[in-house]
């Protein structure tokens, strides 16, 4: 009966620590949208994505680097023309 009250304990506790550790993101997730003359001090890119499409369409794209002055993760959107452009005579 010991056992398996210290399992289930055990059981109860990790599942504790697991959702704290869910909880505790501290990063922020807001993408700042690129307007024109917007200073980017990259230092480093992390990613770029964007969606993909078979068409040649504007679509928009984020960027995730870190920022070369604070040394903080930034993430931003941009419009750009679709990588499907660049297959399309």
């Amino acid at each position: 009966m010991n056992m398996r009250a210290l399992l289930i304990a055990t059981a109860l506790t990790c599942t504790a620590f697991a959702g704290f550790a869910q909880a505790d993101d501290t990063s922020p997730s807001q993408a700042v949208p690129y307007h024109y003359g917007m200073p980017l001090n990259v230092g480093k890119v992390i990613s770029m994505t964007e969606p993909s499409t078979l068409d040649c369409t504007v679509v928009t794209a984020d960027m995730k680097y870190i920022d070369s002055t604070s040394g903080k993760p930034v993430e931003i959107t941009y419009r750009k023309l679709s990588d499907a452009c660049s297959y399309q005579s």
